[in-house]
């Protein structure tokens, strides 16, 4: 009889029954990655995947005018941030973009407004260490809540805000958390601009301090267009065009901050955006310094700047922080805002100017004073309104929608603030709607349109530049 055929040991058992369990452990265990390559997230892989789908949601509800998307021509349109979250809304990133240094909390946030919940459910209210005068717990939202981003573009509608250009940062679609928590939102704005008939269109923010902001914008698109159909899916009738193409902005192109990207990476990222047989075909808006014509002061003073420029369609120059009073705003936008309208109108070039409310990050940056340039209850912001329609201008970008860190939100924000370390601004009384109306009321300005019994301000006099605001 050979060995083959004797009956099993004891022996012979105990190292079967090792080498099993030695196979199933194997099994059990995730591969190992290659060395600096970050474990996948399966979990975070599937949500991006269900986030990054063509539209398959409602269109407009009927309630309301809807806003013409073939062209950025007589828009107001506003910078939608949208990068605050909440423990527990799904971005699984904590309290992210109110928190300062790992914490929010009295004496640690970043924002210098407090955004007014009171109309939003419970559902869309997240509690915080913070609280009221009379003891109330003080709530903030998520932007990764579809619900509330709706109600945000409900408020647009009922403003006439035209739309937003919806910010989506380079730095954070590189990685797996930045992506679903962007790609949310992006989601929720389409979403929400197809249901209340407003518009919307991707804009690029390049800002980072690590190399790669341009190949991670062209790797971005390249899946929107893929997964989403961004521009291109016939289902989604809120994506906004000028000159009968989708319009990408892209912001940050020739800061003399030292950005680490070139005037050539930047010529590279139009090229795509215009030319690319797959992924191209689009118009392209760059946002630029405040003196770009001149490449002087926060301008790199590189003439191929220009030459970037002129392959675009839309220049649209960078002003929140260059002027602190109305009349100052007045003075520039007659200067300097009246020179590079000329410019760009020599190159066949549109332009898009900024404008802001007023400016404050002291939360952020404690060695800023709290509100460094003031609201004055409109004045500063209405001055610019009226001095663009001086120049002829009838298109506008209001800087922003909801930055609460840096204090130029136009979003219904509280009166009654939390209280305690943190100093927090108010509307100085006047409507938590006061500012989208004044946005809305400029619109109307700009395109020469009767005022509304709804503007905040009197009816407007072009010959006059600083009407004085009166509250509600």
């Amino acid at each position: 009889m050979s060995y083959r055929h004797q009956p099993p040991t004891f022996i012979s058992f105990a190292i079967l029954l090792l080498s099993m369990l030695l196979s199933v452990a194997s099994i059990a265990q995730p591969p190992v990655p290659p060395q600096g390559e970050a474990p996948a997230n399966p979990p975070r892989a599937a949500a991006i995947d269900r986030v990054m789908q063509p539209y398959g949601g409602p269109g407009d509800d009927g309630t309301g005018s809807i806003v013409d998307r073939t062209t950025l021509t007589g828009k107001v349109m506003c910078g939608y941030q949208g990068w605050f979250a909440a423990p527990g809304d799904g971005a699984g990133r904590g309290f992210y973009h109110y928190q300062r240094r790992g914490a929010f909390e009295p004496g640690r946030c970043t924002i210098d407004y407090w955004p007014d919940v009171r109309e939003l459910d419970l559902d869309e209210r997240y509690d915080t260490p913070f609280r009221h005068a009379d003891g109330r717990v003080a709530q903030v939202f998520s932007a990764q809540t579809p619900k509330t981003v709706q109600r945000h573009f409900h408020w647009m509608r009922a403003a006439g805000i035209d739309g937003v250009f919806v910010q989506r940062f380079a730095g954070e679609v590189k990685h797996s958390g930045g992506l679903l928590q962007f790609t949310t939102v992006l989601a929720n704005c389409r979403e929400a601009a197809n249901r209340t008939g407003r518009i919307y269109a991707v804009m690029y923010d390049l800002s980072s301090p690590r190399p790669g902001s341009v190949d991670a914008a062209i790797d971005d698109w390249k899946r929107l267009v893929d997964q989403m159909r961004i521009g291109r899916d016939p289902a989604d009738k809120a994506y906004l065009f000028h000159r009968g193409r989708p319009l990408v902005a892209v912001w940050g192109v020739g800061f003399s901050d030292g950005r680490p990207y070139s005037l050539d990476d930047c010529a590279r990222l139009v090229d795509f955006l215009k030319n690319d047989p797959c992924y191209g075909g689009n118009s392209v808006m760059l946002g630029v310094p405040t003196w770009w014509r001149t490449l002087t002061r926060d301008s790199v003073a590189d003439p191929r700047l220009h030459a970037v420029l002129q392959q675009a369609d839309v220049v649209s120059p960078w002003t929140v922080g260059r002027y602190r009073t109305p009349q100052e705003a007045a003075d520039h936008i007659r200067t300097v805002c009246g020179p590079d309208l000329a410019w760009c109108r020599e190159r066949s070039l549109d332009y898009l100017p900024v404008v802001f409310p007023g400016f404050s990050w002291h939360n952020m940056k404690p060695d800023s004073p709290l509100d460094q340039i003031p609201r004055l209850k409109g004045r500063f912001f209405w001055a610019q309104f009226q001095a663009l329609r001086g120049l002829g201008i009838d298109s506008a970008y209001v800087a922003m929608f909801d930055e609460m860190d840096e204090g130029t939100a136009i979003f219904k924000c509280a009166n009654d603030p939390p209280v305690g370390a943190s100093p927090f601004l108010t509307f100085e009384g006047l409507s938590p709607d006061f500012y989208m109306k004044l946005a809305g009321q400029g619109g109307r300005l700009l395109r020469r349109e009767p005022s509304s019994p709804d503007d905040p301000l009197p009816p407007a006099d072009p010959e006059k530049n600083l009407p004085t605001a009166t509250g509600r």
